[in-house]
């Protein structure tokens, strides 16, 4: 049987390998957490700012870059590379399929920079930009599969909450992180999943709630 892979379903994996074997394999799932609505919403406005830029050069939180990118200016596919159910696409051989939608796309000369968008609470900590390290592995491993050329790093741009103004407006800081990226890793990544479901069901991993709660509960 094929499977289809996002980054947040692999990230899965990660968490705990018996989770992600019960979703793919017995249709078993965590139970819905609530999401806050404010990071969508950020990102639908971040978007449409960003694309006012198209042809003019980069946003004010891009300053430091002038010069040496622009913005990726194919409209309608990167329409189709944002939408969470097309975006961009890898099938292998047996039919299972990776696939991600990117938030935007520099470009210098003929190559392409992932530039993925942020919102969190609080300033950065020494470790917060490395937990998206294989999310940006698997958005450039599917454009290279796609045949496009990509630098080996990307973009990383937080927005976090600053000051509030006397009319009310909310003002944000932001944060340009430079992430070196892995294409091996993505692979492996991809390649680990497809491993652990053919595989029989594994070991819950360290610490995962969900499956420490059912342990427990066994027999209630």
């Amino acid at each position: 049987m094929p499977y289809k892979f996002s980054p947040s379903s692999l990230n899965l994996l990660k968490e705990c390998p018996r989770c992600f074997w019960l979703h793919f394999n017995k249709s078993i799932k965590r139970p819905d957490s609530i999401f806050p609505s404010l990071p969508s919403g950020m990102d639908r406005i971040l978007k449409i700012h960003f694309d006012s830029f198209i042809g003019k050069g980069l946003p004010p939180e891009l300053a430091k870059l002038n010069g040496k990118y622009k913005l990726f200016d194919n409209a309608e596919l990167l329409a189709v590379w944002r939408n969470n159910f097309k975006g961009i696409s890898y099938a292998d051989g047996k039919g299972n399929v990776l696939h991600g939608a990117v938030d935007n796309i520099l470009v210098k000369g003929k190559k392409l920079i992932v530039l993925d968008y942020k919102t969190r609470g609080f300033p950065l900590k020494d470790d917060t930009a490395g937990h998206y390290q294989d999310q940006l592995d698997i958005y450039n491993f599917l454009l290279r599969k796609n045949g496009f050329k990509t630098l080996d790093y990307s973009y990383l741009l937080f927005y976090h909450p600053k000051h509030v103004t006397p009319n009310g407006d909310v003002c944000f800081h932001t944060d340009l992180v430079k992430m070196k990226i892995s294409v091996s890793n993505a692979e492996k990544i991809f390649n680990d999943a497809l491993k652990t479901l053919n595989s029989g069901i594994p070991d819950a991993g360290e610490g995962c709630g969900f499956c420490s709660w059912i342990k427990e509960n066994e027999g209630v």
